[in-house]
């Protein structure tokens, strides 16, 4: 993987760059839709490609190691072959799904013991052992075995929390570098910063990180219930750590606001599950601001649900109708909402991006934060 920087924002930390991996181009910054089974919910790989024009998706590690498992990934060929994504992927390392499974796991030194969802199996997640099976999904970034730590969390627990995921990575690193792809082209594994909401244990943490020397960084365990504030705190403090020539990537991030906040901060990559899982609830976001579909006042409104986008949801559907198949419960209804609120995401970097290129991005986004909170 390689990342080069194109531009910088002159009154903040903002900056535009490009990812190249084997199966293609990343242009930062970048919104990556989640795709937790191997599919993003209710969207077509034709129509993330052609219409949300998106450049890379993410695979769960956890989810995809339980269903279909790794022996049917593996025959495929990887998880580009199975589901026909030819883009690049990033799969995250399970440790999110473990953190979200508190009553169903248990933390040791050597990973982690859990029970699976689906069938109550139990299972061991070891940092070894998430390097190998993100080896046979084989996505082009995968991430470091850590633990999360929730919110809000005591500073003994978050700073033994985060000496494990520490020595964790370090046997990440080494049976990383240790092993091969199987499927004939190059994965890069991104470390991740912990130590909750504390600004020295953030500090020691990115230190240790950045001192990897790994291809790209990641920061996690935010967006977990904390203020806002100590969101941004938290990312601004990392980020003035982290190496400036490689990409950051702030883990399950997040409204628009966050995101275009993160990006005045230093951040070039972010995920969330937020526009595909709000879609289907009847929430949509636009450049105008965010509409809840379901309201009356939508009944009659015949005019897109953003004339900005240009996507194709706005050619073909007006908010009336996207209403009607919401309140009806009809498929089409969170297929067209995901769709749009996909292509709102990714146009919001893309703007961002332009912006920055141009000089105009630090004039540009406080307005655009405003009206990306507002209540329509």
């Amino acid at each position: 993987m390689e990342f080069s920087l194109e531009a910088k924002d002159a009154q903040s930390n903002a900056r535009a760059g490009a990812i190249k991996t084997d199966h293609g181009e990343i242009k930062t910054p970048i919104f990556m839709p989640v795709g937790t089974a191997g599919s993003v919910k209710a969207v077509h790989q034709r129509e993330l490609k052609e219409d949300i024009e998106a450049e890379i998706i993410l695979g769960n590690t956890y989810h995809l190691f339980l269903r279909p498992g790794l022996d049917v990934i593996e025959k495929a060929g990887g998880l580009h072959k199975f589901n026909g994504w030819d883009r690049p992927i990033l799969t995250d390392s399970g440790g999110y799904q473990v953190y979200s499974l508190a009553e169903n796991r248990k933390i040791v030194e050597e990973g982690v013991k859990f029970q699976s969802h689906v069938d109550g199996t139990r299972y061991m997640f070891s940092p070894e052992g998430v390097m190998d099976i993100q080896r046979t999904i084989g996505a082009d970034i995968i991430m470091a075995f850590d633990e999360c730590t929730p919110y809000p969390c005591g500073y003994d627990y978050a700073e033994r929390s985060m000496h494990m995921t520490h020595r964790w990575l370090e046997r990440c690193i080494d049976r990383f570098d240790s092993t091969e792809s199987k499927y004939g082209y190059r994965q890069t594994l991104f470390p991740i910063v912990q130590g909750s909401t504390y600004p020295d244990l953030r500090k020691k943490s990115a230190e240790f990180i950045a001192e990897q020397e790994r291809e790209g960084n990641a920061i996690g365990g935010l967006s977990v219930g904390e203020p806002a504030e100590d969101m941004y705190e938290m990312t601004d403090l990392v980020c003035s750590i982290l190496p400036k020539d490689k990409p950051r990537y702030l883990m399950g991030v997040g409204t628009p606001a966050n995101i275009l906040e993160s990006i005045k901060l230093g951040v070039d990559m972010f995920d969330c599950v937020m526009p595909t899982r709000n879609a289907r609830n009847g929430m949509l976001f636009t450049s105008e601001g965010i509409i809840n579909i379901k309201n009356e006042k939508w009944k009659e409104d015949f005019s897109p649900v953003d004339p900005n986008l240009g996507g194709y949801v706005d050619t073909f559907y007006s908010k009336a109708y996207l209403r009607h198949l919401i309140i009806s419960k009809e498929i089409l209804g969170a297929q067209i909402a995901s769709i749009h609120n996909l292509t709102f995401y990714l146009w919001l970097v893309k703007e961002a991006r332009k912006q920055i290129i141009a000089g105009t991005f630090s004039a540009w986004v406080e307005p655009m934060i405003k009206k990306v909170s507002n209540r329509l």
